[in-house]
C-alpha cells in the first residue's frame, strides 16, 4: 500500500509498505477520505509530536473508509461495511478513567496513519470508537467525526445556553466547527480572524458578526454586546499565548473562557488577577474527546444537525499531501480531503 511517512521537519515521503494483517479484535480499513488538520500541519512543521508521533512514522488521524478484513473475535464489524472513527480510546481502568475523565486517561491509545491507502484499527478503538458511516454522509463528511468530537467536548465542558453571546477567536477549521454547533444551539456568535477569506467564510456560515482581531478588539466587542458588558463566553481556537490573553479580556463579569487551542510547550501567559478574582471569571482548558462525546458527535453528524460539507475546500490524491499541508501552513482554504486511490 501507499503510505505517507514523516521523517522530520517538513520531510515527507509517500512510500510502499505492506498491507497490515488484522490480529484478534482488529479491523483493517481501506481509507476513502482523510482530512488535513491543524495538528497534522504542526506535526509536519515541527517534525513530530511529543505525545503521539516520533519520526519516521505514518501520520494523519481524521478518516473514514471501508472495512476490507477483520481479525478473529470481531463480531460487530464485517467486510464491506463503511465506517468512520476517531483516533484514540481510553483504558477505562486508570485513575482518571474511573472518574470518567477519559480524555486524561493515563494509557490513552492513539492511532495515526490515516494518510495512507489502509489503516489498521486497534481492538480498543474498534470496540469503543468505530462507527458505521450512514448513507446520509459522504466519506469526506464522515472523516469529521474526530475534530467535531473535540469541539463538542469543549462546548459541553464550558456550558452554553441559547441566547448566549459567544466570541470565537480563529476562523480556521476548528473555529468554524464551533460556529456551526453554536448556531445550532441558538447563540449569537462573533467570529474573529485576521484573514479576510476566513472572515468571509464565517459570515457565509452564519456568524452574526465578524471582526479582525486588531487593536481595540476588547472595546469593539463590548460595544456590540448587551449593555456593553462583553460576551458571556469567549472561545480561543488558535493556540497562541497572545490570543489566549486576548480571549480572557472579551468576557463580561461572571463570564467563561474556553481555551481550546493548544499552545507550544514551554509558553506562558500573563493574567490580570484583579479582573479574574473580582469579576468571577471561569477559565477552562480542554483537550481531546471522550467515548460518550464521540457518540453524541456521531449522532449530530448522522442526523445532519450541522452541515460540514462547506468546510471541505479541496480534494486531492495522497501524492499531493505535501501541497495540502503547505496550503494549511499558509492559511489557504479550510479542510482538504485526501482521497487515496484517486
Amino acid at each position: 500500500m501507499k503510505v505517507a511517512i514523516l521523517y522530520g521537519k517538513e520531510r515527507l515521503r509517500i512510500e510502499e509498505r505492506g498491507i497490515p494483517v488484522p490480529g484478534e479484535g482488529e479491523v483493517l480499513v481501506r481509507i476513502k477520505a482523510a482530512l488535513t488538520c491543524g495538528t497534522d500541519a504542526k506535526v509536519y512543521l515541527r517534525g513530530g509530536h511529543p505525545r503521539m508521533i516520533t519520526p519516521p512514522s505514518p501520520f494523519g488521524h481524521e478518516f473514514s473508509g471501508e472495512i476490507v478484513k477483520v481479525g478473529e473475535k470481531v463480531d460487530r464489524w464485517k467486510e464491506g461495511m463503511k465506517v468512520m472513527a476517531v483516533n484514540s480510546a481510553p483504558c477505562f481502568s486508570c485513575y482518571h478513567c474511573k472518574r470518567e475523565e477519559y480524555s486524561l486517561c493515563e494509557d490513552l491509545l492513539f492511532l495515526n496513519g490515516a494518510y495512507a491507502e489502509y489503516i489498521l484499527i486497534p481492538e480498543r478503538i474498534a470496540k469503543y470508537n468505530l462507527y458505521p458511516l450512514p448513507d446520509s454522509l459522504s466519506f469526506a463528511e464522515g472523516a469529521f467525526l474526530e475534530p467535531f468530537a473535540c469541539v463538542l467536548h469543549g462546548i459541553e465542558k464550558i456550558g452554553i445556553k441559547a441566547g448566549d453571546w459567544v466570541s470565537v477567536i480563529g476562523c480556521g477549521p476548528i473555529g468554524l466547527l464551533f460556529l456551526l454547533i453554536l448556531k445550532a444551539k441558538g447563540t449569537r456568535v462573533i467570529m474573529i480572524d485576521k484573514i479576510p477569506a476566513r472572515r468571509e467564510k464565517a459570515k457565509k456560515l452564519g456568524a452574526d458578526l465578524v471582526l479582525t482581531g486588531e487593536e481595540g478588539l476588547e472595546q469593539e466587542v463590548k460595544n456590540i454586546t448587551p449593555r456593553r458588558k462583553g460576551v458571556d463566553i469567549s472561545i480561543e481556537a488558535v493556540g497562541n499565548p497572545f490570543t489566549w490573553e486576548q480571549s480572557i479580556r472579551l468576557v463580561r463579569k461572571g463570564g467563561k473562557v474556553l481555551l481550546f487551542g493548544g499552545c507550544a510547550p514551554g509558553t506562558s501567559v500573563t493574567l490580570d488577577t484583579h479582573f479574574l478574582h473580582y469579576s468571577e471569571i471561569t477559565i477552562k482548558g480542554v483537550f481531546h474527546h471522550t467515548p460518550p462525546i464521540v457518540r453524541r458527535a456521531y449522532g449530530i453528524l448522522r442526523d445532519r444537525i450541522i452541515d460540514v460539507q462547506p468546510l471541505i475546500t479541496e480534494k486531492l490524491p495522497l501524492e499531493d499531501l505535501g501541497k495540502a499541508l503547505q496550503n494549511m501552513l499558509k492559511k489557504r482554504g479550510i479542510k482538504t480531503a485526501i482521497m487515496p486511490g484517486t
